[in-house]
C-alpha cells in the first residue's frame, strides 16, 4: 500500500514538471533566484568598497545578515561599525529586530541589509528559556493547587448505563452534531496530495540543528496557500510529537528542534 500511495505521488510530479505552463513557470522562478542573487552580490560589492576592516584595514565581505567578516579573522556588524543616523548623525545600537539611533532612539533601516529580517537568535532564545521557565512554574503551581484541591474517591455501587435516562442518548446527539450523519460522512479521502511524512522529512532537512522562521521554510507545492496549510498542520503534529518547539514570533512562528536526534 505504501509503495502504491508513492508511485501515485510520484506520477502526480511526473504530470505536474510535463506541463509546459509548470515548467515555464519554474524556470522563471530560478531566473529570478538567480538573478536576485547576483543583484545582492553587486549591491554589497558597491556598498563595502568604500569600507575597510576596522582590524587591519584589508578588504571585508558579507557573510551573514549585516554581518562582515575579513580574512584576518575579524568578524563584526557592518551597520554598528560603519553607519550613522540621519537624523543626529550618530552611531546605530543592534535591538532584537532592528537598528536605533544612540541620540534620539528613532528606528533606522541598515544599509547592510539586502532583503533580509534582522533576527538576534541569542536574545530570542534567552527570551523562550525565560518564557519556558515561568510557564514550567506556573504548571507545577498548578498541580500543587489541582492536588489541594482534590476531592474524594467517587465509588460507583451501579455500573453507568446511558439508557437508563431516557432521551438522553438522543440528546447528546444533538448536542455534537451527528444527527441525521449517514456512513459516507466519515469516508476519508485516501487520494488527497497531502502527505505528512514528505513534509516531515523536508521540514527536518531544511531545519537542520538550527532554528527557523516558518515563512523561511521553503514550500513543496505550487499552491502557496495550501502548502501553508499543510506545513502548519504538519509542525502541529511534529510538536505534539515533541519533535519540534513552535513559539510565536510577531506574525511569525519560531521553529526549533528539540534534539538532534530527531534530525539523525
Amino acid at each position: 500500500m505504501q509503495s502504491e500511495s508513492k508511485g501515485a505521488t510520484s506520477l502526480v510530479q511526473e504530470k505536474r514538471v510535463s506541463s509546459p505552463l509548470v515548467s515555464a513557470v519554474i524556470r522563471i522562478l530560478k531566473r529570478v533566484d538567480g538573478f536576485k542573487k547576483l543583484a545582492r552580490e553587486f549591491y554589497f560589492d558597491v556598498v563595502l568598497s568604500v569600507h575597510q576592516c576596522p582590524r587591519c584595514g584589508g578588504r571585508i565581505e558579507m557573510t551573514g545578515k549585516s554581518e562582515c567578516s575579513c580574512v584576518c579573522g575579524n568578524i563584526f556588524d557592518p551597520t554598528i561599525a560603519f553607519q550613522k543616523s540621519p537624523c543626529c548623525g550618530k552611531h546605530l545600537v543592534r535591538k532584537p529586530q532592528h537598528y536605533i539611533c544612540t541620540g534620539c532612539q528613532k528606528s533606522v533601516p541598515s544599509m547592510f541589509l539586502f532583503d533580509e529580517k534582522l533576527f538576534d537568535k541569542a536574545y530570542f532564545r534567552e527570551m523562550v528559556r525565560r518564557s519556558r521557565s515561568r510557564a514550567a512554574k506556573r504548571k507545577e503551581e498548578m498541580k500543587r493547587l489541582l492536588a489541594e484541591s482534590r476531592s474524594g474517591m467517587l465509588i460507583f455501587t451501579d455500573e453507568p448505563c446511558l439508557e437508563s435516562i431516557p432521551g438522553l442518548v438522543e440528546d447528546m446527539d444533538a448536542l455534537i452534531g451527528t444527527e441525521g450523519l449517514r456512513p459516507r460522512d466519515f469516508v476519508l479521502d485516501v487520494n488527497s496530495e497531502f502527505k505528512m511524512d514528505d513534509y516531515r522529512r523536508h521540514i527536518l532537512r531544511v531545519l537542520g540543528c538550527d532554528s527557523l522562521l516558518f515563512s523561511d521554510i521553503d514550500t513543496l507545492n505550487n499552491d502557496a496557500r495550501r502548502d501553508k496549510i499543510w506545513r502548519f498542520v504538519t509542525l502541529t503534529f511534529m510538536q505534539s510529537e515533541r519533535e519540534v518547539m513552535l513559539t510565536q514570533y510577531g506574525n511569525d512562528l519560531l521553529v526549533e528542534r528539540t534534539s538532534y536526534e530527531t534530525y539523525q
